[in-house]
């Protein structure tokens, strides 16, 4: 796709113009027919083409307002023929702080996963071009605004790479696959390097959650460790993601219905390839270390089983109880390896971890647990406009109780109550003192129906909040 800031676009293809609610007029159409609130849309015929009018309600107006209001428009046009899409901010110059988010919108509303449909049955038209028309501004402003066009694409194009990859079924995507995509990218981005551990070198450096949940699969775990470097060689950030190609649930085996869903499992590692890409592209002058835990859980004469007492990297152990709590076995692994190995300043992991998150926060919001509460309050403060939202949840002395094994350190599940928290809970003794952020993302990582910028499927979840978190702090806004 072509994309293009312009102060003044010839009239021609097709316009998208935002209203305030209350405040639009033209003849011939009356308040009845369209009044401007959230996500309506006026289509209306010009002599050189078509202008698609959306609505964006009133003040005090937010980011994800307007990114959502670019992806209805793009998506509405896009179902009629649309080839080239120009935003016309000429006559809002105050909705122009918002145009990194409707950069976004736009180009998260024109993906579309038809990998495996016929040719025929594709959808013909695609956006080929998009302008953001920015009025006639001053010079210094429109520097500043090329700029945040190209972080919002940037952005908006991690998290279509990553949807393409979470849309994959498991028999095209398992652990090697995955290893493969991060060698991929690491060969098309400078400064990016990538390690892949495969079973032997599992075996022998002691990734006992690993080896113990991928056992049970004929495809075997990988290890993925992507490091983008800088010339900066400080301590860097380490981005933890659990990419469990397919979850059965093992031997404590899921019920049928929706397990074909299980093949988002992998959308927090997948989420990690999603960063990754964007700070290389961005050129972040941050070191940032990107891990992969990738397994598939199956159920086997070979699988781990309830009972088992597994010894995780470093030594710590785990008594399984099920072998549906999966994921933070892999990810204790990768959490104490890149704990040891890169000493990180910070640290985030990414997991559809637990059901007990959806029952707490629906479908929309991550759960949100972190050892800073400075950090967690600026997360959760800014998640919505950054393009993912999130909710803070416990942790504390009666989640550790609960977890808290007569055989091993620590037993894999806790029981009913607080199971989002008593996961964390897990997650953070790996983890100790060093500043660290949870986001347990099992409701958003998928969606299974339309949203105004995004299509069924996988999200993306997690990329955009990760990036916006590392601009702002690069800028001495975030702790």
């Amino acid at each position: 796709m072509n994309l293009s800031l312009k102060k003044e676009v010839e009239n021609r293809g097709d316009r998208i113009v935002f209203v305030e609610q209350d405040k639009f007029q033209k003849e011939g159409v009356s308040p009845q027919e369209f009044d401007g609130k959230k996500l309506t849309g006026l289509l209306w015929r010009e002599p050189w083409g078509r202008v698609f009018y959306v609505g964006v309600g009133s003040h005090p107006y937010r980011a994800e307002t307007f990114r959502k209001a670019a992806g209805f428009g793009v998506k509405s046009l896009l179902k009629i023929g649309a080839t080239e899409i120009s935003i016309d901010f000429s006559k809002q110059p105050d909705f122009l702080p918002f145009v990194a988010a409707v950069v976004e919108g736009a180009i998260l509303g024109s993906y579309r996963f038809e990998e495996f449909k016929e040719e025929k049955a594709k959808r013909k038209n695609k956006l080929d071009i998009l302008n953001i028309i920015s009025g006639d501004i001053i010079e210094s402003h429109y520097v500043q605004l090329e700029k945040e066009v190209q972080q919002g694409a940037t952005l908006a194009e991690a998290v279509n790479y990553v949807r393409s990859i979470g849309n994959m079924p498991a028999n095209h995507v398992n652990p090697q696959a995955l290893a493969l995509k991060a060698m991929e990218l690491a060969q098309a981005r400078q400064g990016l390097r990538v390690e892949v551990f495969d079973v032997e070198r599992l075996e022998k450096e002691g990734f006992g959650g690993l080896t113990s949940v991928g056992q049970g699969s004929s495809n075997e775990p990988r290890l993925i460790v992507l490091d983008y470097q800088p010339a900066s060689q400080l301590q860097p950030v380490l981005v933890v993601g659990k990419a469990i190609t397919f979850d059965s649930g093992g031997i404590s085996i899921k019920p049928g219905e929706h397990m074909d869903e299980m093949k988002y499992d992998k959308m927090g590692g997948c989420a990690v390839l999603g960063v990754m890409e964007a700070v290389s592209k961005l050129n972040l002058p941050i070191r940032v270390v990107g891990i992969l835990a990738a397994a598939e859980n199956m159920p086997s004469g070979k699988a781990y089983r309830p009972g088992d007492i597994i010894r995780i990297y470093g030594g710590k152990t785990v008594e399984v109880l099920n072998t549906d709590a999966e994921g933070r076995i892999v990810l204790a692994d990768a959490l104490a390896y890149g704990i040891d190995r890169f000493n990180p300043r910070l640290v985030f992991d990414l997991a559809t971890l637990t059901g007990a998150c959806i029952v707490a926060l629906g479908k929309r919001k991550a759960g949100l647990f972190s050892n800073r509460k400075e950090l967690a309050d600026f997360l959760w403060q800014n998640s919505e406009d950054f393009g993912d939202p999130l909710w803070p949840l416990p942790l504390g002395e009666e989640f550790d109780e609960a977890i808290t094994s007569d055989v091993a350190l620590v037993k894999n599940v806790g029981g009913r109550e607080g199971g989002a928290c008593t996961a964390a809970a897990f997650l953070q003794k790996w983890v100790g003192d060093i500043p660290w952020v949870h986001l347990d993302i099992a409701g958003p990582a998928w969606t299974t129906k339309e949203l105004p910028y995004l299509e069924k499927g996988a999200t993306g979840f997690g990329v955009r909040l990760i990036c916006r978190y590392l601009l702002e702090q690069l800028k001495g806004k975030a702790p």
